[in-house]
């Protein structure tokens, strides 16, 4: 049943397999919307390290305006993660079944809006770029904490940087050529086949997720983001729904 892939994929008890299947449809997400916000305001905003970078560089060329607006992406992600963290924590001390539910309804709702209002933010420039590197950096900061909760830090999504990393570690052991007579079994390298599945699947979801965010908005514009809302929304409704029958039951 849909409805049981719902509360299996985004309910509060995980499994190995659900963070999986999750990581792998939020990093679609944050490949698009990564690709599609750059096509929108030539910047990308899923990852914290090239901000802080661009920060640096703008204050030692003395572009003061730019330094300010790469303080403020770098706020604006740092917000996410904390509304991120207030939202679950909230929902964990009353058993809600919207526990990882609910921040993912309110990233549905905010790259809704950043769809319906960018169109009509577009003829404004003053206003366009600073909205949506704000809005995007919350949306990448909110969903990067989410998954970094339910996995127990062991799946990120909205930057590849730790991925490829740890791709490239797994592929060096996969090539390591264990010497033959060794007698401790604790020196034998061995790749973890089921990692290296894992961080390709959230690669590839990732560049799939940016491919057709900059396919979707090239041939879109703005409308391209409501199919991801949509997503995310449907998944995360199922255990929402579930509290709020659980709450009428009790009041009644």
């Amino acid at each position: 049943m849909p409805t049981d892939f719902a509360r299996f994929l985004v309910g509060r008890h995980r499994t190995v397999a659900a963070n999986r299947q999750l990581g792998f449809v939020l990093a679609f997400v944050a490949g698009a919307i990564n690709a599609g916000g750059f096509l929108a305001v030539q910047q990308y905003t899923s990852h914290v390290t090239g901000m802080v970078s661009a920060v640096a560089d703008n204050l030692a060329l003395g572009h003061l305006g730019l330094v300010v607006d790469g303080v403020v992406g770098v706020l604006a992600f740092l917000l996410g993660a904390m509304c991120c963290a207030i939202m679950v924590n909230f929902a964990r001390r009353r058993a809600m079944a919207s526990e990882y539910a609910l921040p993912l309804l309110l990233e549905a709702a905010l790259i809704l809006c950043f769809g319906l209002l960018g169109a009509r933010l577009s003829q404004f420039e003053g206003l366009l770029v600073p909205f949506t590197v704000v809005l995007l950096c919350f949306i990448m900061g909110l969903q990067n904490a989410v998954v970094t909760k339910l996995s127990q830090a062991v799946i990120r999504t909205t930057h590849m940087t730790g991925i490829v990393t740890d791709l490239g570690i797994e592929f060096g052991k996969l090539v390591y050529w264990n010497q033959a007579g060794t007698a401790d079994p604790a020196l034998h390298v061995r790749a973890d086949r089921q990692r290296i599945a894992v961080l390709s699947g959230l690669l590839g979801c990732f560049l799939a997720g940016g491919i057709a965010g900059a396919f979707g908005f090239k041939a879109l514009g703005y409308v391209f983001t409501v199919p991801l809302a949509v997503l995310l929304a449907v998944l995360a409704l199922v255990p929402a729904i579930d509290d709020l029958r659980a709450s009428r039951a009790a009041g009644g």
